[in-house]
């Protein structure tokens, strides 16, 4: 289990409830760019949107859950984290492909676009999570 970091005092998380469906996951994409726009972090826009993307997919995707939360939290004047909750008791991991494979890549996505990544096991499923961080000279 990975703590959570506190969230930046007067900043209130962005949360959606969401049905796992695909079209969901444009809803998702934009809780996230509404976030980081109104905290003054658009330099994070488009890796933001692709994480989220990504987790909400593979909820879609992999799982059987109904509704998911996505949130997107400011962890620190740097850092925010992107959350994306589901039912499944089955831990994400990053799958081993050969160069044909369609699919399967959007873990390695996630990993490869932000500074750390995981999830939280919790007694009704997960939460998948990744973090962003932003140069002090990016924030306005």
């Amino acid at each position: 289990m990975t703590p959570v970091p506190p969230v930046v005092p007067g900043t209130l998380p962005y949360t959606m409830l969401l049905p796992c469906r695909p079209e969901s996951v444009a809803r998702a994409r934009a809780l996230v760019s509404r976030a980081l726009d109104a905290w003054g972090m658009p330099g994070l826009t488009d890796e933001g949107k692709i994480i989220v993307s990504e987790l909400m997919t593979n909820v879609v995707d992999h799982t059987t859950t109904a509704l998911t939360m996505v949130a997107i939290e400011r962890g620190g004047p740097h850092r925010v984290r992107i959350h994306v909750a589901d039912a499944s008791r089955m831990p994400p991991c990053i799958a081993d492909l050969d160069s044909e494979a369609e699919s399967g890549r959007g873990l390695r996505l996630v990993d490869d676009l932000s500074c750390r990544w995981g999830y939280d096991d919790k007694p009704w499923g997960k939460i998948t999570w990744a973090e962003l961080r932003t140069r002090p000279d990016r924030v306005r």
